[in-house]
């Protein structure tokens, strides 16, 4: 399958510390990890580590920092010729303090006013668009003119174009901020309900859409067979979480590209995501396929042997929060998927019911 991503592309300069620092006071710091960033361009690194045939679709300034950036995407066979180059503005830089205490991370972001696609030039038919909202044109540009593509966007953040956006999205993978903010509601993991109201406020608002809302380490929140569960995410010592979402959002792609059931794909995404925290730097903490898919077999084996899941279904290792009635508004949460006027509804699997 022939992927399109676009967004944002960033230049990340990491700093671990062994605390945060204190203000008016000099350090010495003696390691650093450079690496591309970027919503969409995590992704797309992760898509092109991981032999998809993929496309990045981002704009860079004229400098050192974007030429680093496209010489890395071509190191994992990512297609670079959709990159525009900016001779106005710099590449975007974030600069990355991380709390080795803590495993947190404080970034900076160094960057004027977000800097938007102007070419809309595609030599190629995607099968899959990913967005991360950042560049609204260039997304509804390309939704319009390839109806026919599975359509992903990662909801990280609240904007009027973002939720126009949504409107015409096959799974809307978002934050738990996201989901919050948009539903108006917080989510209690004490009250199981509170999970259940918030995922239903967003069906309501997009029903066309399967949701996922990631739960950082408390995994993932989806709804399969009528039930909204929490796929459970790896427990791991987190050494630096920048990344991560990206990360999962990446994985997720490469799960329904090759046609994987829901479950699958969040479970895949939730391990790379999991594993990604152990290691500094964006890139760098991608994992490999291979690792990611051992982990796989391994817990699909656990579950499989556990006496008390001899019996089971593979869907028993998550969680479940709470069974829907069908006379309450929250069976909207399993409503059909309804194409958007105008765009075609692919033939792919949108219920957790597809090829394994």
């Amino acid at each position: 399958m022939k992927i399109l991503c676009i967004g944002h592309t960033s230049y990340d300069i990491t700093c671990p510390m062994e605390d945060y620092p204190i203000e008016n006071t000099k350090y010495r710091l003696t390691e650093k990890v450079e690496s591309g960033g970027g919503p969409a361009s995590n992704a797309a690194y992760l898509l092109g580590k991981w032999g998809m045939d993929v496309w990045i679709a981002t704009v860079i300034g004229s400098d050192d920092f974007g030429e680093k950036i496209k010489k890395e995407f071509s190191s994992v066979g990512v297609k670079t010729d959709l990159i525009e180059t900016t001779y106005e503005k710099a590449t975007s830089l974030s600069f990355i303090i991380i709390n080795k205490k803590s495993g947190t991370r404080t970034v900076f972001n160094v960057a004027d006013e977000y800097t938007a696609l102007k070419k809309y030039q595609y030599e190629f038919t995607p099968d899959i668009i990913y967005t991360d909202g950042h560049d609204y044109g260039a997304a509804q540009n390309a939704i319009t003119k390839f109806p026919n593509a599975i359509r992903i966007v990662d909801a990280g953040r609240v904007t009027k174009e973002l939720l126009e956006l949504c409107k015409y999205m096959h799974y809307i993978v978002c934050s738990k901020g996201f989901a919050e903010t948009v539903s108006g509601l917080k989510i209690n993991f004490e009250v199981p309900n509170t999970l259940v109201n918030v995922y239903s406020k967003l069906k309501a608002r997009f029903p066309s859409a399967n949701i996922i809302i990631t739960l950082e380490e408390k995994g993932a929140l989806y709804v399969h067979n009528n039930q909204v569960k929490i796929m459970p995410g790896l427990k791991v010592e987190a050494k630096d979480t920048t990344g991560a979402g990206d990360i999962f959002h990446g994985a997720f792609t490469y799960g329904i590209a090759n046609k994987y059931d829901l479950e699958k794909c969040i479970t895949l995404a939730n391990i790379a995501g999991g594993l990604s925290v152990k290691t500094v730097g964006s890139r760098a903490s991608v994992p490999a396929l291979s690792t990611v898919l051992d982990e796989y077999a391994q817990k699909m084996n656990v579950m499989a042997t556990s006496p008390a899941n001899q019996n089971a279904p593979q869907a028993q290792m998550q969680t479940q929060v709470s069974q829907p009635s069908t006379s309450t508004p929250e069976k909207q949460v399993v409503a059909s998927q309804t194409p958007q006027p105008g765009i075609t509804e692919p033939a792919v699997s949108t219920n957790g019911q597809g090829q394994q």
